[in-house]
């Protein structure tokens, strides 16, 4: 195993990679930026680096001065966690080309995902269902207009190298699409220097179901079972659940099939995610590939009992995953609440400094927390700054710990969401776990 692995992250994730790091007896590596000096993850690491001023692309995002850490330290490996480098085809690439461990998937792989145009037509040739859409880039708004009445309205305007939500945006007519295409392309290229667009259809009333992989050095692909991420606000998830409510066996194994068929056809290895979009009569089709480990990786480690980071490293070591499919089962039910610092009605992130945190505690509670008392959220960087994990034997034992759990849950000197989470599991819809990519509109939205 790695004697050390520098980790390419900060907040909650940063410190959760650096707790396996330590039961596995590996020296852990922070880096910071100037905002970032008396973080949580900036204390736990056994080292800490300073590498920027807070602006994200002068350090979270400066591939060359953390590879410069990487060196000074004597890094092995580099754990990207999720998010700013983790799915950078280039960071990959360079850390390789420096004799340095990437800690997830080669930069052919994230390549062929990296690209949603790529994925769509890598997935289509392997055989796993995609959603009807355009497998080229749409260059004009009139091009656009014409496949749009093609296929019928409502349909999806898409960034091809887009994520989290920027560039995606629904149109239910011309008139909304004339308006929406430059924009997102604008925007497109702002967030990802490519404006590259794409249309895809609209699957009514969907859920956004996603399959944990697995895989390694040696040919060997196994799947953890799905979660259902369908709560979402702006394409971002709030609440996530596994395994899925929705799903029949039957359906729930021929999606383990077709993910597990997809990262074949790209001959992907370590920790992935396959993300589908499934209509109300359980047909499921392709919506992207994560290729980095997922904020919501804590639900299926609560109910597998499996630790993905640990696996992340030992794949990344060259190990041969030592786990069988037939060995892997549900056990339970699990729960992930994303804590926002954000006004809770408008979305709108609230930094501010945290005067009480206060975090109930039960066998059945996982805290993943990027913060602390007294801790400053600065407008920097994402919003979230805590995830509330909860489990029980059954889906109905978990929702009523949850509840209990966020009755309990403090945060004070900033605004947060917890007042939506609330909102959200008093709902008998989300007691039905009849949740789907509408819920937030439908049920919370509409009645502010």
């Amino acid at each position: 195993m790695f004697e050390s692995v520098l980790i390419a992250n900060r907040g909650e994730i940063a410190k959760r990679i650096i707790k396996t790091c330590k039961r596995l007896n590996i020296r852990t590596i922070a880096v910071y930026s100037e905002a970032d000096e008396a973080s949580p993850h900036v204390k736990e690491a056994d080292e800490a680096y300073l590498i920027g001023p807070a602006r994200v692309n002068e350090s979270y995002l400066n591939v060359d001065r953390i590879i410069e850490v990487a060196k000074e330290a004597n890094a092995e490996a580099i754990h990207p966690g999720y998010g700013l480098l983790s799915e950078n085809t280039d960071f990959a690439k360079r850390i390789q080309d420096e004799g340095i461990v990437f800690v997830g998937p080669d930069s052919y792989a994230i390549n062929q995902m990296g690209s949603k145009l790529t994925a769509r037509k890598t997935m289509e040739k392997a055989g796993v269902p995609i959603i009807p859409g355009t497998n080229d880039p749409i260059s004009t708004t009139e091009e656009a207009k014409e496949f749009a009445n093609k296929i019928g309205y409502p349909v999806m305007l898409k960034a091809s190298h887009g994520g989290g939500g920027i560039g995606m945006q629904i149109v239910h007519n011309d008139q909304e699409l004339e308006k929406a295409f430059e924009s997102n392309a604008r925007r497109a290229e702002q967030f990802f220097g490519n404006g590259t667009m794409f249309i895809e259809k609209v699957i009514e009333n969907a859920h956004h179901i996603e399959i944990q992989l697995l895989a390694d050095h040696h040919g060997n692909v196994l799947h953890l079972f799905d979660r259902e991420c369908s709560i979402q606000r702006r394409h971002q998830k709030v609440i996530e659940e596994a395994p899925s409510p929705l799903l029949k066996e039957e359906t729930r194994q021929k999606m383990a099939d077709a993910a597990i068929k997809a990262a074949k056809a790209i001959q992907y290895k370590n920790a992935g995610t396959i993300e589908f979009l499934v209509d109300e009569d359980q047909n499921f089709y392709f919506l992207e590939m994560n290729t980095r480990l997922q904020v919501e990786h804590p639900v299926t480690e609560q109910i597998t009992g499996i630790d993905l980071v640990e696996q992340q490293l030992k794949v990344a070591f060259g190990d041969e995953l030592t786990l069988k499919q037939e060995d892997i089962q549900i056990q339970g039910h699990s729960i992930e609440a994303r804590i926002y610092a954000e006004d809770p009605k408008t979305f709108f992130p609230s930094p501010g400094k945290i005067t009480k945190l206060s975090l109930p505690e039960a066998p059945f509670i996982r805290h993943d927390v990027a913060v602390e008392n007294e801790y400053q959220v600065t407008p920097f960087y994402d919003p979230m700054i805590a995830k509330l994990i909860v489990s029980g034997s059954t889906r109905e034992e978990t929702v009523k710990n949850l509840k209990t759990v966020l009755s309990k849950y403090e945060v004070e000197g900033i605004k947060t969401n917890l007042p939506l989470l609330k909102d959200i599991v008093e709902l008998q819809a989300f007691k039905d776990g009849h949740t789907r990519t509408s819920f937030i509109q439908e049920y919370i939205l509409v009645n502010q």
